[in-house]
């Protein structure tokens, strides 16, 4: 991570809401390439508004907000698309399409996204799953794959176009502890190989065992608490 790069998310000032009401105040926050950040904070502190100003979901109501080259305060709804296709999302409940394979699953989101050469296509789908461990598994339909293969798929999906920033939320949560280290050792890997990380999660032991910068949410307020290890 090189400190003087760009940030890939920037606030300055920004008041997030919910969509009603402002749920974090004057948020200030820079996430570079490169970097690994957790985002911490009970239930219903604002972490998941957070995530959805950066979608482009809901709007800032005030101050400055980034991602990469588009401005949040002022994104236009036909920039929302282009938008996020610059993230790879990653949700706790996998939101895999059950009634096509894994390799179907992935194909559908190129095509969603533009591509339309199909050897590339399979290059590219075949590239992310042996990326993730599932090169075997492609052809397998998402139910009769564990909830840890069901989430490698998710990521798989979430590398797709190559994201310079991964948005995770709690992805983790509905996994059992050996597999969610699992998910945290291919998580970090990706992160090591250039790709920034946005993490949302309540699990402590998930930070301390696997250490990075970290932004706790509480009464409103966004503060830094800094390494955790």
């Amino acid at each position: 991570m090189n400190p003087d790069a760009q940030p890939i998310v920037f606030f300055r000032d920004a008041d997030i809401s919910n969509g009603e009401v402002v749920v974090v105040e004057n948020l200030n926050l820079a996430i570079r390439p490169g970097e690994f950040v957790y985002l911490t904070g009970k239930v219903g502190s604002g972490k998941t508004s957070i995530i959805r100003t950066l979608t482009g979901e809901n709007r800032p109501l005030s101050g400055e907000a980034r991602v990469g080259d588009f401005d949040l305060t002022n994104l236009k709804n036909k920039q929302i698309p282009y938008l996020r296709r610059t993230l790879g999302i990653v949700f706790q409940d996998f939101q895999l399409l059950m009634d096509r394979s894994v390799e179907d699953n992935l194909r559908f989101v190129l095509q969603a996204t533009g591509w339309k050469d199909k050897p590339a296509m399979a290059e590219r789908i075949a590239t992310v799953l042996d990326a993730v461990g599932l090169a075997s598994k492609s052809y397998k339909q998402p139910h009769q794959l564990s909830g840890g293969e069901q989430q490698r798929a998710a990521i798989a999906r979430a590398l797709l176009n190559e994201p310079a920033l991964i948005l995770a939320d709690e992805p983790t949560g509905n996994l059992d502890e050996e597999t969610a280290r699992g998910i945290m050792e291919l998580l970090f890997e990706i992160n090591r190989r250039g790709t920034a990380i946005l993490m949302v999660t309540h699990n402590q032991s998930i930070i301390r065992n696997y250490p990075a910068r970290v932004i706790h949410i509480e009464n409103g307020v966004c503060n830094e608490i800094g390494i955790e290890g």
